[in-house]
């Protein structure tokens, strides 16, 4: 499997420029929105084409993507910047990560919920604003460890820098009233412990809202 890790920024051109208000929106759930949107305008070649790619902002009017096809530039972008996701890993390495993620588990009787907020209503609700990043860390930090047995990975520490609730317009979850989802903004270090299990899993990506810049975990060498 070829993977590409691109580099995406928007155009400087006026009739891009133009449309800036449109493409970043202030309020951040309209934000996620209209990125969802432009994304996939570098990489919707047909119009029976299933999304295959992953997705995060780094900073305004620039995204890194990791795709099993590389971006087109058109008219909302930059010529991109390309290159081939080949590491070459192997048991025992050690690397530290980048991930924003919507970390979610099946729970009977209710369906797929949100780790974070499932443990928080379990308190009682005086609690949960004092609570609320402790149990985003250990909820967070449980999740990706579990994640780890069949993903190739074994998690050796994680912080959880922040935690956020998100809601788009137009958008609604499986469950009337339901239209937010969490995101959890963690860092860390990891143990490889099946190279092709875990590049298997970088290409997935990790945990749900993936169209809206979830699930994209960035790497480097552990010093």
């Amino acid at each position: 499997m070829t993977l590409y890790l691109s580099r995406l920024r928007l155009s400087r051109a006026p009739s891009a420029r133009a449309l800036d208000k449109l493409l970043n929106p202030d309020d951040p759930g309209q934000r996620k929105d209209a990125h969802h949107r432009l994304l996939w305008a570098a990489f919707a070649d047909s119009d029976d084409r299933r999304r295959d790619f992953l997705w995060r902002e780094e900073r305004a009017g620039e995204f890194l993507t990791l795709s099993a096809r590389p971006p087109v530039a058109g008219e909302l972008f930059e010529e991109p910047e390309v290159k081939e996701f080949a590491p070459a890993l192997s048991a025992g390495d050690r690397l530290s990560f980048a991930l924003h993620a919507n970390a979610t588990r099946d729970r009977k009787g209710v369906g797929r919920v949100d780790v974070v907020m499932d443990a928080l209503h379990g308190l009682p609700q005086e609690e949960r604003a004092a609570q609320r990043m402790a149990v985003a860390q250990k909820a967070g930090s449980d999740w990706l460890s579990r994640l780890g047995g069949a993903g190739g990975f074994r998690l050796i520490a994680s912080n959880v820098n922040d935690y956020s609730v998100m809601a788009l317009p137009d958008h609604r979850g499986p469950r009337k009233g339901q239209p937010q989802f969490g995101i959890l903004d963690m860092t860390g270090t990891l143990e490889v412990t099946d190279p092709a299990a875990f590049l298997a899993r970088m290409a997935a990506g990790f945990g749900r809202a993936r169209a809206f810049g979830c699930g994209l975990m960035l790497l480097r060498r552990a010093g």
